[in-house]
């Protein structure tokens, strides 16, 4: 970052050292350039020249300092401002190589991953120098875009037509995406939520602690802990029971099936057919004593 806020006054960061790498050469003209126009204005030309050299150091850029210093002393060197310093960085560390390089770069840059916004800030600082401009720019920037954007913006009933729009409109729908996306998530979350203690719907069914039940259209539902229950509508699921059955059935199981002989209307333990081998036994016991007598 080259601007840093501190309270009311705005402090310019200093460049980095410059060791003669060719990739460093924008960054290290960009922001010396920008030091001397907002704190050395006032300086003279050699004191800025002086400070621009004093942060090329390392490297290849050790011994090309030395040079020009020498050639500077013996007023060999054509060298009398900040502006033809940066030139003559340019020009020794390659300008040319610099500007093919971004030409790879530009020709290669895919989105991938990133946001819309990290793609288009890395493509500019590419784009910077590259010499490519208006419509063939235009389409190295749609080559790297992500289909689905690429395709609405491409589609759309007013396509974007310069590289502005196609840069800033593409971002704008990239952040409709996402924040509609967050939207959804919250949504959803808050719908299970509220889910969890939803009555069942006519029509639908829910799961119960024994199983499920399920409304049936015409009122009533099935299912459940203890078997059939009871329709809404009175009727019943299960065998009819009979009208004629003794009231003494009822809290003797008069509601259940019994599992000995599978009739309906009372439980095993005071099923007859249980009970009728055993009577008949005694019966034919207490025969043959009376006869004996």
């Amino acid at each position: 970052m080259l601007l840093q806020q501190q309270g009311s006054r705005v402090e310019v960061t200093k460049p980095q050292v410059f060791s003669g790498r060719m990739e460093e050469v924008s960054a290290f003209i960009n922001a010396a350039h920008l030091y001397i126009r907002m704190r050395m204005t006032e300086e003279a030309a050699a004191t800025q020249v002086a400070w621009v050299l004093s942060y090329v150091q390392g490297g290849i850029a050790e011994a090309w300092k030395d040079n020009l210093l020498d050639e500077l002393a013996k007023g060999e060197s054509e060298v009398e401002s900040a502006e033809q310093l940066f030139a003559k960085i340019r020009d020794d560390f390659g300008e040319t190589l610099e500007e093919e390089r971004k030409i790879e770069q530009l020709r290669t840059i895919e989105q991938g991953g990133r946001t819309y916004d990290e793609y288009v800030q890395e493509f500019k600082k590419v784009a910077r120098g590259s010499g490519y401009e208006r419509r063939p720019l235009i389409e190295e920037f749609k080559r790297g875009l992500n289909g689905a954007i690429r395709r609405k913006l491409a589609e759309a009933e007013e396509p974007p037509t310069t590289i502005g729009e196609w840069q800033e409109r593409a971002v704008r729908l990239d952040r409709n995406q996402r924040q509609s996306r967050a939207e959804e998530r919250v949504l959803g979350r808050s719908a299970a939520h509220s889910g969890e203690n939803a009555q069942p719907r006519r029509g639908g069914s829910y799961g119960g602690r024994g199983g499920q039940i399920t409304w049936r259209t015409g009122g009533g539902y099935r299912g459940g802990r203890g078997g059939n229950m009871p329709n809404r509508g009175g009727a019943q699921t299960g065998p009819r029971r009979d009208p004629n059955a003794m009231d003494v059935d009822r809290g003797r199981g008069g509601d259940r099936t019994c599992y000995v002989c599978g009739k309906w209307g009372h439980m095993a333990k005071n099923c007859w057919e249980r009970h009728k081998g055993r009577v008949v036994e005694t019966l034919q016991e207490s025969a043959k004593e009376n006869g004996g007598q």
